[in-house]
């Protein structure tokens, strides 16, 4: 099991951002109707947006990345592959209008909440992070832009993306080009026939495996669970 993973699994937690997350749109006895109904529906689509990035990072194997794609226990490489869905769950929000738009921005927020806990519990130096999350900002940024190209292309449009981004462009085995292409057309495929409401209700993804055991499979995502208030 790889080391860097089990010790991030260990001390950190994202369930610490939810009291965050619960007093952000705290409502005032003296508002008004209207702005109690708009402060819930925002609370709401950030606990969702929470359990969306949650999604990113604790239901990916990180260890199947690491061991079938060849990169190093790594925090880079835990950025790597966390970007990559958190693209991914962008790309499918970003359909659902303004409310999806929305959530977006605060996934990425939360996105950066948790690099920089994660940069913490690793012990690296405040000014060493911080100069680490400016690069990373740069980069996050610049992976989007190249992976929204990449997926509107063809698999070699798509292939180049990730060549550059995710390998950091030293992937010398084209079979691992040809799996990571595959997987992000069928993890999309999967996110698109994903209710919208649902997703903007609940944040509920789950991802499908690196390697199919069926490749031909694409499995229709069960319903998500929630009661009446969505939560």
């Amino acid at each position: 099991m790889a080391l860097l993973v089990r010790v991030l699994r260990k001390q950190t937690s994202i369930s610490q951002w939810v009291p965050i997350c619960s007093q952000l749109m705290s409502v005032s006895s003296t508002q008004s109707q209207r702005s109690k109904t708009l402060s819930s529906t925002s609370q709401k689509i950030k606990i969702a947006a929470l359990r969306m990035y949650t999604s990113c990072v604790e239901k990916t194997d990180f260890e199947e990345f690491f061991l079938r794609c060849q990169m190093p226990d790594t925090f880079n490489s835990w950025f790597l592959i966390t970007l990559l869905h958190v693209w991914m769950c962008l790309v499918r929000m970003k359909q659902e209008g303004r409310t999806g738009k929305y959530m977006c921005r605060i996934i990425v927020h939360f996105m950066w909440e948790d690099v920089e806990q994660r940069g913490r519990v690793m012990g690296v130096n405040s000014y060493i992070l911080k100069k680490n999350m400016a690069l990373m900002t740069n980069n996050f940024y610049a992976a989007v832009l190249g992976y929204d190209e990449g997926i509107l292309s063809d698999d070699h449009g798509l292939a180049a993306a990730l060549w550059r981004t995710f390998f950091n462009q030293k992937c010398e085995d084209p079979r691992q080009l040809e799996l990571l292409v595959e997987y992000v057309r069928k993890q999309m495929q999967y996110l698109d026939s994903m209710n919208g409401e649902d997703l903007l209700l609940t944040g509920e993804v789950r991802w499908r495996p690196l390697v199919e055991k069926n490749p031909q499979s694409i499995l229709k995502p069960h319903a998500p669970t929630y009661n009446d208030e969505g939560l």
